[in-house]
């Protein structure tokens, strides 16, 4: 009888020990683990964070003439090299001159810019504003190419000079020649001209 005893305790001893081992891995090692993982996530983290900023760059400023002799300068208050093209560079604030020889100036605006500095094509995105002589041009999106010696001017684009108000999709400018083309991206769309002096009020 006393040794059926020492049996039983021995068992739910045994008993015991077994359910607390299956506790302990399944939900307090469990814990611990992601703790441990939370950790090393965050010091990846902090560790990127610092290769990140290593590549902005401040007050920027590129200049660059062709061989005809136009001059591209372009300012921006911050740059960001692009990690897989490292002449690529992601601009805020951005500010682009264009000094055309024997011709007039052109000064283009822009909230956000993608240059390249081996071709020196240039992306000017949101805000964009144009100004040259009495023109004003506005959109959202604007493609600059040297090589080209073209501006595409793009999405939601208003035109003004000091007669008339032009509403288009597309204005495509030739730099060298000045011919401009202004188009809707549908056929069945018009172009929206309104003059400034219409019945003779502005």
């Amino acid at each position: 009888m006393f040794e059926n005893k020492i049996v039983k305790i021995i068992s739910l001893s045994g008993l015991f020990l077994i359910i607390f081992a299956i506790v302990y891995f399944k939900f307090i090692k469990k814990t611990e683990t992601i703790k441990v993982i939370s950790e090393e996530t965050e010091e990846t983290e902090e560790t990127e964070e610092t290769v990140y900023s290593s590549n902005i760059i401040t007050d920027v400023k590129y200049t660059s003439k062709d061989s005809r002799g136009n001059e591209y300068v372009i300012t921006a208050l911050k740059g960001e090299v692009d990690y897989l093209n490292t002449d690529i560079i992601y601009l805020t604030k951005v500010i682009g001159l264009i000094k055309l020889k024997n011709s007039y100036n052109i000064t283009i605006d822009s909230d956000f810019g993608k240059y390249n500095t081996s071709n020196f094509d240039t992306i000017f995105s949101k805000n964009v504003i144009i100004k040259y002589l009495d023109n004003n041009i506005v959109g959202e999106y604007v493609d600059f190419s040297i090589e080209r010696n073209s501006m595409i001017i793009s999405k939601n684009v208003i035109y003004t000079n000091l007669e008339n108000i032009l509403k288009a999709d597309v204005i495509e400018m030739n730099l060298e020649t000045k011919d401009t083309k202004i188009f809707m991206y549908e056929d069945k769309k018009k172009v929206n001209i309104k003059s400034k002096n219409l019945n003779g009020n502005n």
